[in-house]
């Protein structure tokens, strides 16, 4: 019973792992969306220009904000939206703990 239990308690943690990250990877996709449709509008705008005040108007459902995360050791995430996809930072450096930035967990992947 007990080797059943911890089974299905590590299972459980790597779902919810998972979830975070894919949630995570939605945000960024939502944002580059964001991004692109902003420079849509405003071709001669680099994107190491972009404030959040300029993203935040495309961005779905208009939240008011730019989206918010914690890394898988709850830590507060920042969306560098300075670069095209937008990648989460950490402490200055960019956050993806899976094993590819073509994987849409913690990433904006293939879009």
């Amino acid at each position: 019973m007990l080797a059943l239990a911890s089974i299905v308690t590590y299972s459980a943690s790597s779902i919810t792992e998972w979830r975070k990250a894919r949630t995570a990877g939605e945000q960024l996709k939502a944002v580059y969306i964001a991004q692109k449709s902003y420079m849509a509008d405003h071709p001669t705008k680099s994107p190491s220009s972009l404030t959040s005040s300029n993203i935040i108007p495309y961005l779905p459902g208009n939240p008011g904000s730019l989206p918010s995360t914690k890394s898988l050791d709850d830590e507060d995430l920042t969306i560098n939206i300075s670069l095209m996809p937008p990648v989460f930072d950490l402490g200055g450096s960019t956050y993806d703990p899976s094993d590819t930035a073509e994987d849409g967990l913690w990433d904006a992947g293939g879009l």
